[in-house]
């Protein structure tokens, strides 16, 4: 179709045969003016629920239960619909104009149709604006990256107010907790406890924790140029996927990848001379202070007593009386909890809440970077807390880690909260991204990431609750060992299921097994976690009860840890400081007995169990958005259940737990692959291009994504009608 309006703008909008949109224009702002068609034609429910949740507002739209006055207590203490004017003044003229232009495009397509199924709820949309654009932006980086580094802060406080020693608080954060005062912690009132969770992911917030990219040198690959690879491991069972894969273009270049509806810009991808993908860094952005209050104020050494500042957010709720919600506020955050009474209350601050602008600047300029070292520079501008792997046409490779990591006063790490009273616990400002870690053209040929320690690689030490390193040391493994590597060899790694984590376990498990049937099938477990492997189901039967013999006998109790591991995240994300204290030789956390011990003991028990295959355990349904398990699935919305293999700590990563009182995953959600020495992507997406569940472009890609066949997308694709 071809877009003429008002403001003059020629743009022409297709799709190829995958059903990619691709936008042709002379120049940015009006690329920009067609992406925002496209993402308000086929991504306008997604964008407009997700507008919903983070104003607060699914009391008054969507539903008005407890549980949605919960997510709108939630988003309104964020407050990332407040205070958009600053950040929309850290946009250059440029940005700015693109924004807009964005804005202008999604609106024409929301005045010819709106979503049916909002329309069935009454509900009719204001116009996109770059406010929403702000918004998104500051979602994409919580939603829940930081929000995961400030769980398991949480779970600290937890852990020393229910009196875990210090000796097994060291084991599991060695080197982590300079300032902690035991006394001060355990005086603290929490409010919003780890245990139980919050009902957020209940609502259909996407879950973005953990993803892998790599790069490689021209010197290892066939065609002499460099080979970039992503996928980003999100949570695929809903629909539709997050991403939107798109293609921009004009006469002198392009730019091919995953976009997020809503907001302007190819996130992941390529552009004709550059290459770019993304993981998170699991860096430490986000901190709380122990605010000592009364009368509403807290105190501050040589200042006295403050008032807090106070904020009231009205919710409105269908067909049942609003709710006013007053917010305390001081420079360290939001305070939980009541300052009029006299006590000791936490106050939370996230960087980025009060940057999230100028990230997508760097983001649109991306278009016009040509080297790996104007894209170093770029992205590292970006605020968000991302590890970046990029390539160019030049044959250079580089890796940049981006995001806002405050200055702390010596001797502390950001996870254990600090007397908010005493002014060398503030943050002293932001360090510069080139003392972020960072290496150009690595002597290796090559460079990965996987959501693991890379503090090595910078001059300040941003990381200190990453991943474990298993998935990253698999790819390092895997590329070390190679040459001529190919497209082909990269779609392999994509599927790699072999467990470095297992393997570490099973040198110390395997002497004692027990001499049975299941014992022997472990025994000869070949460490992948393939959908027919029952050893993938002996050996995490076997896992999961030493963690709950170890942390729940001896620390947190049985139940608390059951909760933890099938209602949170905490296993998910963090399982390298439990698998530190688990793999030691000795531990207090052990009782008294040996490591050995432990382990088969736990082994003889634990493997009694019938054996399965590992893919009879890992089926989940794909559930829509907003309808998802309220229709029949003939209906179509909800598709499934999917075979989800791999695990936590393989390439390939495969995990499936509850939070929110709803089961969620981490998996690859979009699979890419960028040679350098041709002009295409090549690709696989969990879902399809279109919310829409009765456009054929639903679910067209979830065959492929599930079978691992690659598409390609070029810019000279074929061209069939839009929408």
């Amino acid at each position: 179709m071809k877009v003429k309006e008002a403001m003059k703008r020629n743009v022409e909008i297709f799709r190829d045969e995958n059903g990619i949109p691709h936008i042709e224009a002379d120049n940015e702002p009006d690329l920009y003016y067609g992406m925002g068609h496209v993402h308000g034609t086929d991504r306008a429910l997604q964008m407009l629920f997700m507008r919903i949740l983070c104003q607060g507002r699914v009391s008054e739209i969507l539903d008005s239960s407890d549980a949605s006055l919960e997510v709108d207590l939630f988003f309104r203490r964020m407050n990332w619909s407040g205070n958009t004017d600053a950040q929309k003044e850290m946009l250059p003229p440029k940005a700015m104009a693109i924004c807009e232009s964005y804005c202008e495009g999604v609106n024409q397509a929301l005045s010819r149709k709106t979503p049916w199924e909002l329309r069935l709820l009454g509900y009719e949309p204001e116009p996109w604006k770059v406010d929403d654009i702000v918004v998104t932006w500051r979602s994409l980086g919580y939603l829940a990256m930081a929000e995961s580094q400030g769980q398991m802060e949480r779970l600290l406080v937890e852990m020393v107010q229910a009196g875990v020693s210090e000796e097994k608080l060291e084991e599991l954060f060695p080197g982590l907790l300079g300032g902690l005062d035991v006394d001060l912690i355990r005086e603290v009132k929490l409010e919003n406890r780890i245990v139980p969770p919050t009902v957020l992911w209940g609502t259909g917030v996407p879950r973005m924790i953990a993803s892998n990219n790599w790069v490689v040198s021209g010197r290892k690959t066939a065609s002499g140029m460099p080979i970039l690879a992503n996928d980003p491991h999100l949570e695929v069972n809903r629909l539709p996927g997050v991403w939107n894969e798109i293609c921009l273009k004009t006469k002198d270049n392009f730019a091919i990848g995953v976009s997020l509806p809503g907001l302007p810009g190819v996130l992941i991808g390529r552009t004709r001379d550059l290459a770019w993908g993304a993981t998170y860094a699991f860096m430490d952005a986000e901190d709380s202070w122990v605010e000592r209050c009364k009368e509403g104020k807290y105190y501050r050494e040589g200042e006295g007593w403050i008032p807090f500042g106070i904020r009231r957010e009205t919710i409105l709720r269908k067909k049942k009386d609003p709710v006013v919600a007053i917010f305390y506020e001081n420079e360290h955050g939001v305070l939980e909890g009541d300052p009029n009474g006299e006590g000791y209350c936490l106050a939370t601050r996230w960087a980025v809440s009060e940057y999230g602008g100028f990230g997508l600047a760097r983001i649109a300029e991306m278009w016009g970077m040509q080297s790996v070292e104007q894209g170093m520079d770029t992205l590292g501008q970006v605020e968000g807390a991302f590890n970046f792997v990029l390539a160019d046409r030049h044959g250079n490779i580089g890796y940049q880690m981006s995001g806002l990591f405050p200055k702390r006063r010596d001797g502390v790490s950001g996870l254990v909260p600090l007397a908010g009273w005493d002014l060398e616990n503030d943050w002293q400002g932001f360090v510069h991204h080139e003392a972020l870690p960072r290496s150009l053209n690595p002597k290796q040929g090559f460079f990965g990431t996987a959501n693991e320690d890379l503090n090595r690689y910078g001059q300040v030490h941003p990381i200190n609750m990453p991943m474990g390193p298993y998935r990253a040391d698999r790819i390092d493994q895997l590329l070390g060992q190679a040459e001529q590597l190919t497209p082909s060899d990269m779609f392999r790694m994509h599927f790699d299921v072999y467990s470095l984590q297992a393997e570490a376990f099973m040198d110390v498990l395997r002497p004692l097994l027990p001499d049975t049937p299941q014992g022997r099938i472990l025994a000869d477990w070949d460490l992948n976690y393939s959908a027919d492997s029952e050893g993938a189901f002996l050996f995490e039967k076997f896992y999961e009860a030493l963690y709950l013999e170890v942390f729940g006998k001896n620390g947190f109790g049985d139940a608390v840890v059951q909760h933890l591991a099938g209602e949170t995240g905490i296993f998910c994300d963090f399982y390298r400081n439990f698998d530190r204290v688990l793999l030691s030789e000795s531990s207090a956390w052990f009782g008294g007995d040996s490591r050995e011990a432990i382990f088969s003991q736990v082994a003889a028990e634990a493997l009694k169990v019938s054996p399965r295959p590992w893919g009879e355990v890992r089926r989940v349904k794909m559930s829509h958005l907003l309808l998802g398990d309220k229709l029949p699935l003939f209906a179509g919305f909800d598709r499934g259940p999917i075979t989800v293999i791999g695990n936590r700590a393989t390439i390939h990563q495969g995990q499936i737990y509850r939070a929110g009182n709803r089961t969620t995953s981490f998996c690859p959600s979009y699979r890419m692959v960028a040679d350098m020495s041709t002009n295409e992507v090549r690709s696989n997406l969990a879902g399809g291009p279109s919310d829409r569940r009765f456009s054929r472009w639903y679910c067209s890609g979830l065959k492929g994504w599930i079978k691992g066949d690659y598409k390609s997308v070029s810019a000279e694709g074929p061209r069939k009608k839009f929408p």
